[in-house]
């Protein structure tokens, strides 16, 4: 984004991981940020966080499965600072599970949240920014390409969501609406570190598997989160930009 920049943006599952970070660059270029999020607790310590370095920022709780939740946090961007120019989506769960034994309610609980709850937010944010335009980022991951044993929900839904990207693009683009996603490899996120230490994740695996030969950081997602929302990407919709450090070009072993 631009050096200095008075967007409004909302950004769904903001305040820890990923979100986290892309919270604070966004009000660090002068964005003002609706930080809306299951934790409201979380949501407004870093909103105060934010307003205590000199930025603009509220916190909310928002559910995202929840339809009138989501029109909630974006009515709250309208009310508080007067429009809504952007979306950020990057809430999420993870539970890795045998397929074959994977209960019906933690499927539909993971379709719910990755797919369903983007949905939801975007559809409320996106009719407050119809009249004027504006930009969505969607986080997706690697899985919407690359399948992975004992995720089939996880990889599904992730899919899903990138198809979303390409339909939301074609079709809100005559509103100035542009919608792109951006798919990590693993981040080292708080979500990260608990799968490591379930042995979800092997980490010096994931390691080696990784050309550039490290984990995501928040920040690596961060910066594409504020280059797909700047005019430097005006031109730029219907995408989806995978940070991952080389993963899904890599397919020599």
């Amino acid at each position: 984004m631009e050096n200095k920049t008075d967007r409004v943006i909302v950004i769904f599952g903001g305040a820890g991981g990923i979100g986290a970070e892309t919270s604070v660059r966004l009000a660090s270029a002068g964005a003002r940020v609706v930080i809306a999020d299951l934790n409201a607790a979380q949501a407004q310590a870093k909103a105060a966080d934010i307003v205590a370095a000199g930025g603009r920022a509220i916190g909310m709780a928002c559910d995202i499965t929840d339809p009138g939740s989501c029109e909630r946090a974006a009515q709250a961007a309208v009310d508080e600072f007067g429009r809504l120019d952007g979306v950020v989506e990057c809430a999420g769960i993870s539970k890795p599970h045998d397929t074959i034994s994977l209960d019906p309610a933690d499927w539909a609980r993971m379709v719910d949240v990755q797919l369903n709850g983007a949905f939801y937010s975007v559809q409320a944010c996106a009719k407050r920014m119809w009249a004027a335009g504006g930009a969505i980022v969607f986080i997706t991951s690697i899985n919407a390409e690359a399948a992975y044993p004992r995720r089939a929900a996880y990889c599904a839904a992730k899919a899903g969501l990138a198809m979303l990207t390409k339909v939301l693009a074609i079709e809100w683009a005559e509103k100035g609406i542009r919608v792109n996603a951006i798919g990590p490899t693993y981040v080292a996120t708080e979500m990260t570190v608990r799968n490591i230490a379930a042995g979800n994740i092997n980490e010096a695996e994931v390691k080696a598997r990784i050309p550039l030969g490290r984990l995501a950081q928040p920040s690596d997602v961060a910066d594409a989160v504020l280059f797909l929302l700047s005019e430097q990407a005006s031109f730029i919709t219907g995408q989806s930009l995978y940070v991952d450090g080389g993963w899904l070009a890599y397919g020599y072993l």
